[in-house]
């Protein structure tokens, strides 16, 4: 008896069983504060300038020219520079790139390796300040039951949970 073959389910399957193993980076989990500043190689109150366009090898980038008004960890000359300042290199086109207005204070919590976004999370490690208050994404920002949005408070909550890190 002749065994019956399926060769498009012979295709099908690597694909299918390299799709599963890929979800999972494709997956964001939303990260509490204290992991995204665990996380977090350098963490800076800075006000974004005007990017410009840079390439990397084949890869084009916005480099943010960073006013760094405060470290609050880590050493910020780790990061990508652009004419002299430390900046925020986003991938050029990245559909969910993390919201940058330009002149606003933001706290940013970031890795120091070039990847298609520095901010940690998936995005979730960059934090307006409006109005004297930090802008709060999903419950990130909760502390026991007080929501954090004043800026000196964010920065207390950063250097608790990194400890002596």
């Amino acid at each position: 008896m002749k065994r019956a073959t399926f060769p498009l389910l012979s295709l099908l399957v690597p694909g299918v069983l390299a799709l599963g193993a890929a979800a999972p980076l494709a997956l964001s989990v939303p990260l509490t504060l204290a992991q995204q500043a665990q996380k977090a190689e350098v963490i800076v109150r800075a006000v974004p300038g005007q990017p410009k366009s840079v390439k990397a090898g084949d890869v084009n980038y916005l480099a943010y020219p960073l006013e760094v008004k405060e470290t609050i960890a880590g050493d910020v000359k780790s990061l990508p520079q652009q004419d002299g300042k430390p900046a925020l290199l986003l991938l050029d086109g990245l559909e969910d790139a993390p919201k940058i207005t330009l002149g606003q204070e933001m706290f940013l919590l970031l890795y120091t390796a070039r990847l298609d976004s520095p901010v940690v999370g998936v995005n979730q490690g960059a934090y307006g300040v409006q109005n004297g208050k930090v802008e709060v994404k999903v419950d990130a920002l909760k502390a026991d039951t007080a929501t954090i949005t004043e800026p000196a408070k964010l920065t207390e909550a950063i250097r608790a949970a990194r400890g002596n890190k």
